[in-house]
């Protein structure tokens, strides 16, 4: 059902973290290049104690999406994500994780919510059944290689133990802080965004996306078009008029789709799904916002 005996299982989620403490932001501790490698240590302990083994579960990236820590996560293997589950379930990996972060950071208490998506999916509502856990989260392939910033912490972290080893006796306490990863990673300036309440990945426009909006935005794409062209310099007038007569003949189909393919390319890795919704959703067309972000199809993991 879930994989044929010579494929791999692979399958992902979303790990959001909060802290319920008002004076602990953990997006902001993960942006200040001091903390991110504590924070970073800190998750990698925490991930490993929870499949009992230190590549278990692999982490993608990490979002700072306030108050929101998410970490995109990647098991290739079921029965370390049925750990990975189990461990979850029961609270071994918040207790684990709180317990990391306290060491790490040096903190009295840092007390955390948790919550697990995969897809639309909320794992939380449906953890007692294990095996649609598991389904949904086989369903969700990770849509990324792991980021650079990721790969740069990792060697940090591998390091900083091997010093730790060598040198057991003379470890500065700070050690766990170094100043690792470059500032400024090429992040989008938006790493998610909300739509109807749920949480959303950010992303660059993809060629299906660019189909799906010339195919079912029709008589509206103009409206749609003015909405982008407010920061879009591409778009500014007589931009949108002038597609509609050149392409008036082809049809709506060709002019939305010349009108998305400008702003695709002016705008390069800032054209991105976020914005279109946006502009869709200042023109009430939610069900086309919906077909985009994925909400019509696969409606349950059952």
């Amino acid at each position: 059902k879930m994989a044929g005996s010579s494929a791999p299982w692979i399958g992902s989620a979303y790990l959001f973290l909060q802290s319920t403490c008002k004076t602990i932001v953990l997006p902001s501790l993960y942006e200040s290049s001091q903390k991110k490698p504590s924070v970073f240590k800190a998750l990698k302990l925490a991930l490993a104690d929870s499949t009992g083994s230190v590549n278990g579960v692999d982490m993608l990236k990490v979002h700072c999406s306030h108050p929101h820590l998410i970490i995109q996560l990647k098991f290739c293997k079921q029965e370390n994500c049925r750990r990975f589950l189990q461990s979850y379930r029961e609270g071994a990996l918040q207790e684990s994780l709180q317990n990391h972060l306290q060491l790490s950071l040096a903190m009295t208490t840092v007390p955390l919510e948790m919550e697990l998506k995969a897809g639309n999916e909320h794992l939380d509502n449906m953890l007692k059944d294990e095996d649609r856990c598991l389904e949904c989260i086989y369903r969700e392939k990770p849509d990324r290689l792991r980021d650079e910033e990721i790969t740069e912490l990792e060697e940090c972290l591998k390091s900083l133990f091997v010093h730790q080893s060598i040198n057991n006796n003379m470890v500065s306490p700070n050690s766990p802080s170094l100043p690792c990863p470059s500032q400024g990673s090429s992040l989008s300036p938006q790493v998610t965004f909300i739509f109807q309440g749920q949480q959303f990945a950010n992303r660059t426009l993809t060629p299906d996306d660019h189909q799906k909006f010339a195919k079912l935005v029709s008589k509206k794409w103009k409206q749609v078009g003015r909405s982008l062209q407010k920061n879009c310099r591409a778009l500014r007038d007589p931009v949108i008029d002038n597609l509609a007569l050149e392409y008036d003949r082809e049809g709506l189909y060709e002019q939305a789709y010349q009108l998305l393919l400008r702003f695709i390319q002016s705008e390069g890795k800032k054209a991105t799904i976020a914005r279109l919704i946006s502009a869709l959703e200042e023109n009430g067309l939610i069900s086309l916002a919906e077909e985009l972000l994925g909400l019509h199809s696969n409606e349950d993991c059952s």
